[in-house]
């Protein structure tokens, strides 16, 4: 059994086939499916995914950092109101993006600090997207050491270092298809850091593992992943897959 930690399975390019793409995790083992919120254009559309069946799809709320724009403090309010109404599994995604566009970098950690606040209030874990700002994520979530804070690191591709860091903030690494690429490096990161803090994840439809590289990608494609892990650590694809659920229900509290 897999839990896919990350997938925007309500995005359009997903949608046109959501039944049959469902079916085929379920044939793949991937049993749960955990989305991340991008912003207000999105959570309907996240949320009514939550009614399909035959694989678990359960929400998070959250504004992606790259969501971030004049109208942030209004996307804050509405997520603080979805809090208060009901439950969700964790909140995310969000985080810091230096990739694209710089205008609104004092706004997005305004909004990282703010989710900040509600995982520590909600007792949720915080899922944090980190695109070249890695640094200055972990130096952010080290401030609130001792306060309960608990999370992952969303689609991990930095160093050796940093996943230590990240490690002995009592956070987890989510792992996904750039494993599989060839020159990313990420294996010999793994070799060194263990399994012990590490869920997987797909991000889909974005980043899709080899075979499939550039191409759009879907929860279907965990055990790729988990079998390029297991090759790296030596152990059995059945061990990956026990290891990284446990970690998953722990973090989520599935």
């Amino acid at each position: 059994m897999f839990i896919d930690t990350h997938a925007h399975i309500y995005s359009e390019q997903l949608l046109m086939d959501k039944d049959e793409f469902l079916e085929r995790s379920l044939a793949a083992s991937v049993t749960t499916i955990l989305m991340p919120a991008i912003d207000k254009h999105t959570h309907e559309a996240m949320l009514n995914m939550e009614a399909l069946l035959p694989v678990k799809c359960i929400s998070m709320m959250g504004l992606h950092p790259c969501s971030v724009k004049e109208d942030f403090e209004q996307e804050l309010q509405l997520i603080e109101n979805y809090l208060k109404q009901r439950t969700f599994v964790a909140i995310g995604e969000t985080g810091l993006d230096f990739y694209w566009d710089l205008s609104f970098k004092d706004q997005q950690y305004v909004a990282f600090r703010q989710q900040i606040e509600w995982a520590i209030q909600y007792d949720l874990p915080i899922v944090i997207h980190s695109r070249n700002s890695t640094k200055e994520c972990i130096d952010l979530v080290s401030e609130y050491t001792g306060k309960g804070l608990k999370g992952v690191f969303h689609c991990f591709g930095g160093s050796r270092e940093e996943a230590e860091q990240i490690i002995d903030l009592g956070f987890y690494l989510g792992i996904g298809g750039v494993l599989t690429f060839k020159k990313s490096g990420l294996d010999e990161m793994m070799r060194q850091v263990g399994l012990d803090r590490v869920v997987l994840e797909t991000d889909a439809p974005y980043l899709a593992p080899v075979p499939y590289r550039g191409k759009r990608n879907e929860p279907a494609y965990i055990p790729l992943i988990a079998q390029k892990l297991a090759e790296t650590m030596g152990v059995p694809m059945e061990e990956i897959a026990a290891v990284t659920t446990n970690n998953a229900k722990k973090l989520f509290n599935l």
